[in-house]
């Protein structure tokens, strides 16, 4: 399907690997031009390289960290005309709240929760001028399905959920759209490091990991070219009247009835 996107600019953050490089992919495979955004500059250029050789289409790579708003502010100096955000940097610790200590509570939030909102907040300005431009924040399921194992996560996606839908209902009057979406389990480098804990923990051996995975739905967990997917599709004009919404890719485990 051609979602009609060649052409335009896209800034991806996380961009480096998992589901941010997959999103690079997707939105170059629609010939967008890619701006990719991570904290190491090797990783970037391994993915650029990647993405130069599959698509025709420019790429450009700039490490920074975004817990630093101030370059966030050059990010939107240096880029600012693109048609796409999508805000993807960030993982937040798991744990109790005993065992997230103010520093990393904050660390956390510093890079997800507050690089999310100054990034939307500068590059929405920008877009607004234009009355053109779809920002897209891909949040995460805990922020629904709320957590007390992973406390600083479900807080911090919930007020993003909250940010999300606050400024997309907002968006359309500006002739913009802002629109999120909610990952669950999703196959990445971080998910298997996740598991390999959980499975030492369980059965004393990491390497039994995958047996996780028998009780998600399809016997799987996400993949992260079906979070691209619908990324790329909700920042298109075939999703133009979609704005404040947030969709949650997790195989129906939010709303699976559980026994007491």
């Amino acid at each position: 399907m051609d979602l009609g996107l060649a052409g335009r600019r896209a800034l991806v953050t996380g961009a480096s690997k998992g589901i941010g490089l997959a999103c690079a992919k997707r939105l170059a495979s629609e010939g967008c031009d890619v701006i990719l955004v991570a904290r190491t500059a090797t990783e970037l250029e391994s993915a650029a390289a990647t993405l130069r050789a599959a698509h025709n289409v420019g790429v450009v790579t700039r490490a920074a960290d975004l817990a630093d708003s101030a370059n966030v502010d050059a990010l939107a100096r240096d880029f600012p005309d693109i048609d796409i955000l999508v805000n993807n940097a960030g993982a937040i610790p798991g744990g109790t709240l005993d065992d997230i200590d103010e520093a990393r509570w904050r660390a956390a939030w510093d890079l997800k929760v507050f690089g999310y909102t100054n990034m939307a907040r500068r590059f929405y300005a920008l877009m607004r001028a234009r009355r053109r431009g779809v920002i897209v924040n891909i949040i995460g399921a805990a922020g629904e399905s709320l957590d007390a194992a992973y406390i600083a996560g479900s807080t911090g996606n919930a007020a993003l959920m909250a940010f999300t839908r606050a400024l997309g209902g907002a968006a359309p009057a500006d002739g913009l759209r802002v629109v999120g979406i909610n990952p669950g389990p999703i196959q990445t480098e971080r998910l298997e490091t996740l598991m390999r804990g959980r499975a030492v923990a369980a059965h004393g051996d990491g390497e039994r990991w995958r047996e996780a995975f028998a009780g998600m739905p399809f016997g799987r967990a996400g993949d992260v070219d079906e979070i691209a997917a619908l990324a790329t599709f909700l920042a298109s004009d075939l999703s133009g009247y979609t704005s404040g919404t947030i969709v949650t890719v997790d195989g129906g485990m939010a709303n699976r009835r559980k026994a007491f």
